[in-house]
Parts: structure tokens; C-alpha cells; sequence
């Protein structure tokens, strides 16, 4: 059984930094591409990032191309999101998810994940 299980979240200031971790479990987690989603309070999930199989490639939505990072360690089958310059618009439950039909991002781009993480809270307050 594929887990994917995130952890980082909390609170910080407009501004401020916090970087996600993504760990997952039960498959062969080099081989997908991965990406992070977003929920913000009474919107619906949006994508945020995504990266290839190989780390190599990677897809930003555009509000947060410059403040957002995603990267990854499959020795550790471990997905990063670091951010920074954190907005209050940002706020929102934060998800890991995984296409494992694919090696690039492109489906995630399009909403497409068949694992997601059960998500961690950001708050940025102002």
C-alpha cells in the first residue's frame, strides 16, 4: 500500500520561510513524477508545483514561481517544497501527490495524481 506522508507545515509571518517534507512509502517512488497541491480556505485544490522522476525538470504555477522550490532525494523517497516569501495568500492544507503513470510532470500539471498525502496546514498571517 502506497503512503505518502507530509510534514512542515505551521504558522509564520508574511515573509517568512517554511519548507515541506513528503515521505512516501510502499512503491518505487524514483519512478514517478511528484508534485505538491494546495486548498486554500473555501477555494478548491490547486496545483503549486511538480517535478520529474529525476528531479531534473521542474513546473511552477505561476503565483508562486520564484518563492517556491520543489526538489527531491529518492535515495530517502523524500519530496521537498521550500518556501519562502510566504504571502497570506498562501495559506492553505498543502499536498504531496504522485502519478505513477508517469516520469514527467505533465499530468500533475493537469490535476492528475492517483496518491495523495492526507495534506499539512500553512498559515502566513499578516
Amino acid at each position: 500500500q502506497v503512503q505518502l506522508i507530509e510534514t512542515g507545515g505551521g504558522s509564520v509571518q508574511t515573509g517568512g520561510s517554511l519548507t515541506l517534507s513528503c515521505v512516501v512509502s510502499g512503491r518505487t517512488f524514483s519512478l514517478y513524477a511528484m508534485g505538491w497541491f494546495r486548498q486554500g480556505p473555501g477555494k478548491e485544490r490547486e496545483f503549486v508545483a511538480a517535478l520529474n522522476w529525476d528531479g531534473n525538470n521542474a513546473y511552477y504555477e505561476d503565483s508562486v514561481k520564484g518563492r517556491f522550490t520543489v526538489s527531491r532525494d529518492n535515495a530517502k523517497n523524500t519530496l521537498f517544497l521550500q518556501m519562502s516569501s510566504l504571502k497570506p495568500e498562501d495559506k492553505a492544507v498543502y499536498y504531496c501527490a504522485a502519478d505513477s503513470s508517469s516520469e514527467s510532470f505533465s499530468g500533475l500539471v493537469g490535476g492528475k495524481a492517483d496518491y495523495w498525502g492526507q495534506g499539512t496546514q500553512v498559515t502566513v498571517s499578516s
